[in-house]
């Protein structure tokens, strides 16, 4: 998959992108990614990117020239341009799954108090939100995007079921883990996950997520999602 960001921060993507699971990816050749500074693409000595908005009001708005420049450069066939703003479509793990099909993503961070909207509405294919809270810019969701998308790519993970087995994928919430010693400090690990019998083990694990899912996060449910049936 190939994956191209538009900010002006690339300063930003040093580092989050180049350690653990996508720097697995990158280096085996399952994500091309690249980073591109939006001011690469004005033509002014000042590389100006945004000016106040018509109208008036607070802040400052990205310009359409450089957006428009840079986007027309960078798409090809079967891009996906997604603008990551607050007022997009909330990043979800169907979201996720739906975007690790694509071949490339054109990811644009929003900053300031946006883009003009002549940009969004001619050039953004999709427009994404990680949550209902403000931040700085895009980059911050533009990183969240990518560790989500890459690890559903095929072959990036280390175990093929890790991805279908996490939390929000089957719908729900994960259950609770344990690992050796079987008792510390007189908390033990529940019978059943040391029975050997794979089938009650997993009709457990699915218990487990639906009654924490209903706990912590009912809405989930009440989205239509239902619990694994175990089996």
């Amino acid at each position: 998959m190939r994956i191209d960001v538009l900010t002006l921060f690339p300063g930003m993507f040093v580092g989050p992108l180049d350690e653990s699971i996508i720097k697995r990816a990158r280096e085996s050749g399952r994500l091309d990614l690249e980073i591109h500074n939006l001011r690469d693409y004005t033509h002014d000595r000042h590389r100006t990117v945004d000016d106040r908005p018509f109208g008036g009001g607070p802040g400052m708005l990205l310009k359409p020239e450089p957006i428009f420049e840079a986007v027309e450069a960078l798409r090809r066939e079967g891009t996906r341009t997604v603008l990551l703003s607050p007022s997009g479509r909330v990043f979800t793990q169907p979201v996720a799954r739906e975007l690790a099909e694509l071949p490339h993503l054109l990811l644009v961070c929003g900053s300031y108090e946006g883009v003009d909207e002549r940009a969004r509405e001619v050039l953004m294919d999709d427009e994404v939100s990680i949550g209902d809270y403000v931040l700085t810019n895009g980059a911050l969701p533009a990183m969240v995007l990518i560790d989500a998308v890459t690890r559903l790519l095929p072959g990036v993970l280390g175990h093929e079921e890790s991805a279908a087995d996490e939390s929000f994928s089957a719908g729900v919430l994960e259950g609770p883990h344990y690992t050796r010693p079987a008792e510390f400090r007189g908390m033990k690990v529940p019978e059943v996950l040391l029975s050997g019998n794979h089938a009650e083990i997993a009709r457990w694990r699915a218990d487990q997520a639906r009654q924490r899912t209903v706990l912590r996060r009912p809405d989930l449910l009440r989205s239509g999602s239902s619990a694994p049936d175990g089996e």
